[in-house]
């Protein structure tokens, strides 16, 4: 039986929502990188490795177009990481006014293609991602996954 005050039962220890900001350079890449993958190693987050990778790979990218494409105008970013009991959900914020969309493939060019990959990434683990408008004008790239691979 549950007391007044205390914690639910069905609340678990590694959720939560962390925040950092970032200088819009390309060593925030690596940074950011590490700091998503050490923040669910320390939180003792559930995920499998195939997950992990992908939600890796997604922050590269999503930080790269950050500070490729919004730097001039959003000289920080923000990344945000949020763990649910199910899935995490990983953003990155600048102030950029600009919303991108996943291009289409053409073999012929060298780049142009990260959000492509983050959508393709995020749908091959059963996951969702999106763009979405600030009140302050700039935009929020997120993707969300589940923490265990979809049947």
């Amino acid at each position: 039986m549950e007391s007044l005050g205390s914690v639910p039962a069905h609340t678990v220890s590694y959720e939560g929502v962390w925040r950092f900001t970032a200088p819009a350079v390309d060593v925030s890449v690596p940074q950011a990188r590490h700091a998503v993958r050490d923040l669910v190693h320390r939180q003792g987050v559930p995920v499998v490795d195939d997950i992990l990778q992908g939600l890796l790979l997604i922050v590269s990218e999503l930080v790269t177009n950050a500070v490729k494409h919004a730097a001039l105008l959003s000289p920080e970013l923000a990344v945000e990481v949020a763990i649910g009991a199910e899935w995490i959900r990983v953003s990155v914020e600048d102030n950029h006014p600009y919303r991108p969309t996943a291009l289409e493939t053409d073999y012929a060019q060298t780049g142009g293609r990260g959000l492509l990959l983050v959508r393709e990434v995020t749908a091959e683990a059963g996951g969702i991602c999106d763009v979405e408008h600030t009140a302050s004008g700039g935009k929020i790239i997120w993707a969300a996954l589940p923490l265990k691979t979809q049947l």
